[in-house]
């Protein structure tokens, strides 16, 4: 049964989560899709997988560009699965699919920050539970290391 993976934003934001997250993704051999709640926040996004790091390189694609299925890592404000991914990124208040039965993990990263976010996030937590998913929070600890907590 797929893994639900809460991931507890509150040193770093998405943007500096994220890359490090897809990153260790792809060492598994697995593709991804990042899942955005928007077009705007979808173009963001790709740029700044493009441009995080001087040092890196992190191919992704979006679901606008031709062959989307080739793609390692996929952006998309859709809930389609069109690269195969072993791995679905919620960011910034994308929604739960319906349907993540397809996907080994699914990994929701939340604002701490954002109130409404975590209020939305315990939704989903006992919503999932409920239905018998996997389920566990992670928070980072002042060191910057993620933490399971539950």
């Amino acid at each position: 049964m797929t893994e639900v993976h809460f991931y507890h934003l509150q040193r770093r934001p998405m943007e500096a989560v994220l890359p490090a997250l897809l990153a260790k993704s792809r060492e598994r051999g697995w593709r991804a899709v990042v899942k955005v709640d928007g077009d705007d926040r979808l173009a963001a996004l790709d740029d700044h997988l493009w441009s995080f790091s001087d040092e890196s390189f992190l191919p992704h694609g979006t679901d606008r560009e031709p062959d989307p299925a080739e793609q390692p890592v996929l952006l998309t404000a859709g809930d389609d699965n069109r690269n195969g991914a072993a791995i679905l990124f919620l960011v910034e208040g994308a929604a739960m699919p319906a349907d993540i039965s397809g996907y080994e993990r699914v990994v929701l990263m939340l604002n701490g920050r954002d109130e409404e976010a975590v209020a939305e996030a315990r939704e989903v937590w006992r919503r999932l539970r409920g239905e018998g998913y996997a389920v566990t929070y992670w928070q980072q600890d002042e060191t910057g290391r993620w933490q399971k907590r539950a």
